[in-house]
């Protein structure tokens, strides 16, 4: 009924428009779905997967729900996520690799398309309230300052409420926070026992306490991406060192343990073989005394992120039972990719510092064991250990062999679904996960989003394999690139070929491999199918002409560094005023491997102190700032710093204090030089500085709102008066952009 206006209220009828009416679904209530997404955690890593490390609370959900052992991803972050909220392959959607760069290419834009709506774009028009928490990394870091756009952001694809970052990683002691499109400091800090997973789960209460009391008849979405287990490995130290004991054994051990408890499981068939130590990987024995020592307590590192996360979901799931509403919830926890390589062979205990060249041998590893998970480090395990979390699968992330793709999956509804404690081993693909929950929840996916017409959904449902195991396998042909490595999926076959980076594409070797039957990819069928494997080859070539895959590009350190000349430009000069906030580093000055200068505008009244510009935290960063009445400028540089401090106090009377920075044009040294109303006012070499990048942590002025960069108590706020901060870069950069590749590629 239209509503009719006449003159007065006696001769009008009011209209109310229809709110959004949430479907029925099976149980005759439209199910709340919540979304746990751990990040670069190994097939086995799970102890319902077959893992020694504690998950009780995920072990507990498996046990009132379904195991998908042959649920597929897409071998990065970004990529997955993308498969995972819209339906679609990544390619289709823009997001070809990683969210950092833009390629210029459909495939490669490092944002979602508006013609491939989310997961909370769909829900939204039938009553959903969407609450997003943790790691997002689905748009181009260079859009993630103060100015956006923000389209992009969680709150710009169908999100209602946002806490969490945005890049690949953040520091779990002093994060990147963001609060819907604002950045935020974190609410506390390593000494007042913060970190950022308790957090994620204390704000994941907060909205859905929020919305009961609220709106209690509405469903809602909540996805919880938490940091674990991406480096930095960062947990309580008790619990780190608990699990020293538990892997002193070494990863060739681990590796027969899990598959014997895979196998007892079912989560592998009953024979399968252990494929040979990935390229690279030595015996555990083979390894000194402390090197063994170091490994073990990097990899307790790990368990223990993964451990201590499992206990918050804990309060999560618990508050759910409390409220009454666990039943009629569907949670779904998986991973986005296989466990991550990044470590190399030695794993680190700070990595930042050999991003920049500068060394960690194993007597510093040594000497920092007990540090290994703290503040101060950015630890990730050795390969070995990798491997080990990837049992019984070949590779790692990056990979198109099973340690890249194939993680587990733990799907649980008890009023929707009748499975307790089951294992599937059926194929699937991140991008079945959407038609899957929309088939579940009983809505159709929409034609248009905000007025944009939708491409269709390229993911299949696998609704009901989770409720019949002797469900239809998967109808579809599922291909899989990164970086040059490539793979199809097809009717329980795969091929797949491993792709060195810098090779001719035609020369890279194919192999075959009967995946219903070799979980682990040891049979290689390539020379007993020439032609099944040939048209497999085939058919992926077309798949990638339709999915924008093409074209095909293994090249790192170009892409990220083409992508940061083009958002830079010509611009060599930022001016940061006082009541600024946040920067993030993809957007601060490029100051690596160049000249700059640094000025500062103050007006000081005697006896002030604290920092006038802080870029990085206790890894990495540079800090220039005022204490015990001088001048200080420090770089930092994995967590080795060298500081230059005035050759005088700085007089009440002075305006400007600065630095400038410049390549001595020998090896790395650079020297700074601190100035004081423009005149020279101390000197210092560095025999490091910035090759590949600064820090994950982003840039302040008048304070360090993270783990402190120099030798002082962050914030340290400055007590004078601070008018703005000028940035001035010459144009001399001289990246390495392989070595700037291989450390952004880290970060992922």
């Amino acid at each position: 009924m239209a509503a009719k206006i006449g003159r007065t209220v006696a001769e009008s009828t009011p209209w109310w428009p229809e709110p959004p009416k949430p479907p029925q679904g099976p149980t005759g209530r439209a199910p709340n779905v919540l979304v746990v997404l751990f990040d670069d955690v190994g097939f086995s890593d799970f102890g319902c997967f077959g893992s020694a490390i504690r998950t009780p609370v995920i072990d507990r959900l498996a046990g009132q729900g379904v195991r998908m052992a042959g649920f597929h991803t897409t071998a990065m972050c970004s990529t997955t996520r993308a498969a995972l909220l819209t339906g679609r392959n990544h390619h289709s959607v823009g997001v070809g690799c990683l969210a950092n760069f833009d390629s210029g290419y459909p495939g490669y834009r490092g944002k979602i398309a508006k013609e491939a709506g989310t997961l909370p774009e769909m829900l939204r028009p039938h009553g959903y309230r969407n609450y997003m928490l943790g790691k997002w990394h689905v748009t181009n870091l260079t859009e993630t300052g103060p100015s956006g756009p923000f389209d992009g952001w969680p709150l710009g694809r169908g999100f209602d409420r946002f806490y969490g970052f945005m890049d690949a990683e953040t520091d779990q002691y002093a994060p990147e926070l963001v609060r819907d499109n604002t950045p935020i400091a974190p609410p506390g800090t390593y000494e007042t026992g913060y970190h950022l997973t308790e957090d994620l789960v204390d704000q994941s209460i907060r909205y859905l306490a929020d919305h009961m009391a609220d709106s209690p008849d509405t469903p809602w979405l909540l996805w919880l991406a938490p940091g674990a287990c991406h480096a930095p490995h960062q947990a309580p130290g008790d619990l780190i060192r608990s699990y020293d004991e538990v892997f002193a054994h070494g990863w060739d051990v681990e590796r027969e343990q899990r598959l014997e408890r895979q196998k007892a499981m079912g989560i592998v068939p009953a024979d399968t073989t252990l494929p040979p130590r990935n390229d690279g990987v030595k015996a555990w024995d083979e390894h000194t005394e402390d090197e063994r020592r170091v490994f073990t307590r990097l990899q307790s590192a790990f368990a223990a992120m993964l451990d201590h996360t499992d206990r918050h979901l804990g309060r999560l799931v618990d508050f759910l039972e409390r409220a009454g509403v666990r039943d009629d919830t569907l949670i779904l926890v998986m991973s986005d990719n296989g466990a991550s390589q990044e470590g190399g062979p030695m794993g680190f205990v700070n990595a930042m510092g050999p991003f920049n060249f500068r060394g960690e041998p194993m007597e510093e590893k040594i000497a920092r064991i007990d540090d290994i998970g703290g503040p101060d480090t950015h630890s990730n395990f050795p390969w070995g250990w990798a491997m080990a979390s990837n049992t019984p699968l070949r590779r790692y992330k990056q990979n198109t062999h099973g340690g890249g793709i194939r993680d587990p999956l733990v799907v649980s509804w008890p009023n929707g679904l009748r499975a307790r404690g089951e294992v599937r081993r059926r194929f699937a693909h991140a991008c079945d996960v959407v038609p899957t929950l929309l088939e579940l929840i009983g809505i159709e996916p929409p034609a248009e989003v905000a007025g944009v017409k939708q491409a269709p959904l390229e993911g299949e449902s696998f609704a009901a394999v989770l409720k019949a195991p002797d469900a239809p396998a998967r109808a579809k042909a599922q291909y899989f690139e990164m970086f040059g490595h490539r793979g199809l999926w097809k009717d329980g076959w795969k091929a797949v070929a491993f792709h060195p980076p810098g090779t001719p594409f035609e020369a890279d070797r194919w192999e075959l491999f009967h995946l219903d039957r070799d979980v682990a990819e040891t049979d290689d069928f390539a020379g007993r199918e020439p032609g099944k494997l040939q048209a497999m080859i085939d058919e992926w070539w077309a798949i990638a002409e339709t999915h924008k895959v093409l074209p095909l590009d293994d090249r790192f350190g170009p892409r990220f560094a083409e992508n940061s000349a083009r958002f830079h430009g010509a611009r060599r000069r930022f001016v940061f005023h006082k009541g600024m906030g946040h920067i993030p580093t993809d957007v601060a000055p490029d100051v690596r491997a160049r000249t700059y200068r640094i000025e500062a505008e103050v007006v000081l009244s005697g006896g002030d102190q604290g920092v006038l510009l802080a870029h990085g935290d206790a890894t990495s960063g540079y800090s220039l700032y005022l204490k015990d009445g001088r001048l200080h400028h420090t770089l930092n540089i994995g967590g080795q710093k060298a500081t230059v401090s005035s050759d005088r106090p700085v007089p009440a009377t002075a305006r400007r204090l600065g630095v400038v920075s410049r390549q001595t044009g020998e090896g790395l040294n650079r020297t700074f030089t601190l100035i004081i109303d423009g005149e020279p006012a101390g000197q210092g070499l560095a025999t490091n500085g910035f090759v590949t990048l600064i820090s994950w942590s982003g840039l302040d002025i008048g304070l360090d709102r993270g783990s402190p960069v120099a030798g002082y108590d962050a914030p340290f706020a400055f007590t004078g008066e601070l008018k703005r901060v000028t940035v001035t870069m010459d144009d001399d950069q001289a990246l390495d952009g392989e070595a700037v590749g291989e450390a952004e590629m880290a970060r992922q």
